[in-house]
């Protein structure tokens, strides 16, 4: 298949700083009247926020990720498979797509160094979110900053290649 860059599409994951702010008034509200979550329900902790993709196109096929880290860290991305509206209904576990990703840079490693992620693991769950972009025309995500890593550091996008 020939492919020049005017085929490919690049989809940068945006921060949903309301929906992150939302889901942080949930944690704060249950924390201060001394309720419990319900059950099932998964609550956003302090290093995760949510992240969108907006598709322009619809009938994708997945190519490759492209992501940066200044520093080091680990970052993973969750996706949710549900037409989720945090607004509306509370975000449960078993709207969470596996697998994950996940890349990191370790403490040890030179500035300079590549991410390391896993392969196998990336490559399906960018498969799985071209699959999802059929049936939808936004999707959400639960970005997580361990070891270091931070939001401001981190670059990540997704390239597709839209069907003919």
């Amino acid at each position: 298949m020939d492919t020049t860059p005017s085929e490919k599409l690049v989809l940068e994951f945006i921060k949903d700083t309301a929906l992150t702010e939302m889901m942080r008034r949930r944690v704060s509200s249950l924390q201060k009247t001394g309720q419990k979550r319900q059950d099932g329900e998964r609550l956003l902790l302090p290093h995760e926020a949510v992240y969108r993709l907006d598709f322009s196109v619809q009938e994708l096929n997945f190519s490759r990720w492209y992501f940066s880290l200044s520093g080091h860290g680990r970052v993973t991305v969750t996706g949710i498979s549900q037409h989720w509206t945090p607004d509306l209904t509370n975000l449960m576990t078993r709207q969470l797509l596996e697998p994950i990703g996940t890349f990191w840079r370790n403490a040890g490693d030179p500035e300079d160094s590549p991410l390391k992620w896993l392969e196998a693991d990336m490559q399906e769950f960018g498969e799985r979110i071209a699959e999802l972009a059929k049936v939808r025309k936004v999707m959400y995500f639960l970005l997580a900053f361990k070891d270091g890593a931070e939001a401001a550091n981190l670059s990540c996008s997704i390239e597709f290649i839209p069907e003919k």
